[in-house]
C-alpha cells in the first residue's frame, strides 16, 4: 500500500524559499534597482502624508514585509505600522529589528488570515506580495473592508496579467529571468523550472512553483484589481513598468522593453 505525503502548506513552502539567511535583495528588483526603489519610496511617503493630512494619523498594515526594507520608509513618513509575515525566520528577524520601536507591531501570519483580521487601519501596503497569494482578489476585498474612510491602498511590483500581454513582452520577461537565474549559478533549477512552465506543469510540493504563485494563474489581473478598488475609493491609479532581476537588462528595459509589472494606488476610501 502506497502512502502519500501531505501537500506542504504555503507557509512551509515560503519558509523553504525564504528561510534563515535568505537575502531578499538578491532577487528583488524593487530593492536592488534605483529607478524602481525610488518610485516606490516616493509613493509610500506621499501616501502616508496624504492620509495624515486627511485623518490626522496613518496606521499602516504592511503585508509580507520581508526584512522590513519598506517598513523603515513608512515609519520615516510618520506611520504606525503593523507588519505581517508568513515566514517564521523573517518574523524573528523583524522582531529583532524593530524590538525597540513602539510604532511597529510584528504579526506571524501562518495561514494567511491574520492580516485580514488586524482591525481598522488607515492604509494597506503590499510590496511584491499579491502574486504570492492564491486568492488575491478575495484577500484585497477583505483588507479594504478594514480601511477607514479617507484611507488608502498601495500595491506594487506584481506581474501584469499574462493574457493581455504580447508574445514579445512575455518572451523578453521570461528570458531575462532565466538568464538572471543561470547567472546565479542555479542552472539546474532554472532549466527544470522553465521546462515545467513550457509543459504547463506546476508542482504543488515545489516552492519554485507555488511561492511564485503568479505562474500558476497567469500573473495578477490589474484591471480586475483596479475595478474592485474603484468601487471603494475615490481615485485609483494603475502604473505599469518594466522590471527584471538583471541590472543590465533592467537599465535597457526601462527605456525600450514593454511593461511587465505594475503598481496600483487607491486614495480616499469612501
Amino acid at each position: 500500500m502506497t502512502s502519500t505525503q501531505p501537500k506542504p502548506s504555503m507557509s512551509e513552502l515560503q519558509q523553504r524559499d525564504h528561510g534563515v539567511g535568505h537575502d531578499y535583495a538578491k532577487g528583488s528588483p524593487h530593492i536592488r534597482h534605483h529607478a524602481i526603489r525610488d518610485r516606490l519610496i516616493t509613493g509610500l511617503h506621499t501616501l502616508v502624508q496624504e492620509v495624515i493630512d486627511r485623518n490626522g494619523r496613518c496606521r499602516v498594515l504592511e503585508l509580507g514585509a520581508g526584512h522590513g526594507t519598506f517598513t523603515d520608509h513608512l515609519l520615516a513618513a510618520g506611520a504606525q505600522v503593523t507588519v505581517t509575515e508568513i515566514s517564521e525566520p523573517s518574523v524573528r528577524f523583524l522582531d529583532s529589528r524593530f524590538s525597540r520601536n513602539p510604532n511597529v507591531t510584528v504579526v506571524h501570519d501562518q495561514d494567511g488570515t491574520a492580516a485580514c483580521q488586524a482591525g481598522p487601519v488607515d492604509a494597506v501596503v503590499c510590496v511584491s506580495v499579491l502574486h504570492h497569494i492564491p486568492d488575491y482578489l478575495g484577500t484585497v476585498k477583505q483588507l479594504v473592508e478594514n480601511i477607514t474612510p479617507g484611507g488608502a491602498f498601495f500595491s506594487a511590483q506584481d506581474p501584469l496579467w499574462y493574457p493581455r500581454r504580447s508574445r514579445t513582452s512575455m518572451s523578453l520577461d521570461r528570458n531575462a529571468y532565466l538568464l538572471w537565474r543561470l547567472g546565479q549559478g542555479q542552472f539546474r533549477r532554472g532549466l527544470s523550472t522553465r521546462l515545467r512552465r513550457m509543459r504547463g506543469v506546476y508542482d504543488e510540493a515545489n516552492e519554485a512553483d507555488m511561492v511564485e504563485y503568479h505562474v500558476v494563474r497567469d500573473g495578477v489581473d490589474e484591471e480586475a484589481l483596479r475595478d474592485h478598488l474603484a468601487s471603494a475609493f475615490e481615485e485609483v491609479e494603475v502604473q505599469s513598468y518594466w522590471s527584471t532581476q538583471s541590472g543590465v537588462l533592467q537599465a535597457i528595459g526601462e527605456r525600450i522593453f514593454p511593461p511587465s509589472t505594475f503598481g496600483v494606488v487607491a486614495r480616499e476610501r469612501r
